[in-house]
């Protein structure tokens, strides 16, 4: 059976990294995004360009009914991998954001990634065959840092992947926590962030930023961190005193 990634928010960004590597690789496909003019046209382009077949689901992870269709898909056996990456920021302080985004965006970078594993986990824990697969969760360097409502979340995601990772690895399932730093991608432009406030060296590109994490997670490691500066930024957000850490993160947006 030719193994199938689904990943989450696939039309752009370091989603749409994932699946250009992974279908380069030989994975089918199964996209999924709230735009599904855009999906239809990402499926459509990777299954001429990589013979791979190419499935789309259009989903708001947001809403459960949403999570609920993505979670169906994530029960046949052909699932190999699921890359949970939709997530976005918001551009105001957590005062002033309305209750219902902040509970949304809890929903799509925690409760539905949490769903989706869960599902994805029993799915290749039950293979007849041979039980076993990748679960990435994309997190950030955001999460070792103190520093609003994503960096929660994110650390969150961070200590889920840890865990999940030692408990079900021995079991054929690695669970990892991708965590870039900044990355060219349209995430910073959807929160109208000045990219101007940080310097060159701290911007990655997707491509790398997925093909590191992908050695990692077929490393069968539970945390991955694409480039040496971000490993050291990491450990510095973790380690550092905090109220310093706080406030060299709170610079700029």
């Amino acid at each position: 059976m030719t193994p199938t990634a689904l990943i989450t928010g696939a039309t752009s960004g370091i989603g749409a990294e994932f699946a250009r590597q992974l279908a380069n690789r030989g994975y089918n496909l199964v996209l999924t995004a709230r735009n599904e003019e855009r999906l239809k046209e990402s499926a459509g382009r990777l299954a001429a360009e990589y013979s791979v077949q190419a499935e789309y689901i259009a989903a708001d992870l947001a809403e459960p009914d949403g999570v609920e269709r993505v979670s169906r898909r994530l029960e046949k056996p052909d699932i190999a991998m699921l890359v949970n990456n939709a997530g976005y920021g918001l551009k105001n302080s957590f005062e002033r954001n309305e209750l219902a985004a902040e509970m949304d965006h809890l929903n799509v970078l925690v409760a539905a990634p949490l769903q989706l594993s869960h599902t994805a986990l029993n799915t290749m824990l039950s293979k007849m065959e041979k039980p076993g697969g990748h679960i990435i969760n994309v997190a950030s360097v955001a999460g070792f840092i103190p520093r609003g409502t994503y960096s929660a979340a994110k650390s969150w995601v961070i200590t889920f992947s840890r865990w999940a990772n030692i408990n079900y690895g021995g079991r054929g399932v690695h669970v990892t926590a991708l965590c870039p730093g900044f990355v060219h991608t349209e995430f910073h432009q959807r929160m109208d962030m000045d990219k101007t406030l940080y310097p060159d060296w701290m911007w990655l590109d997707a491509e790398r930023v997925v093909r590191e994490g992908l050695a990692d997670a077929f490393a069968g490691k539970g945390i991955s961190i694409p480039s040496k500066r971000y490993k050291a930024l990491a450990w510095f957000g973790a380690r550092g005193p905090q109220a310093l850490v706080a406030r060299i993160a709170g610079r700029g947006r």
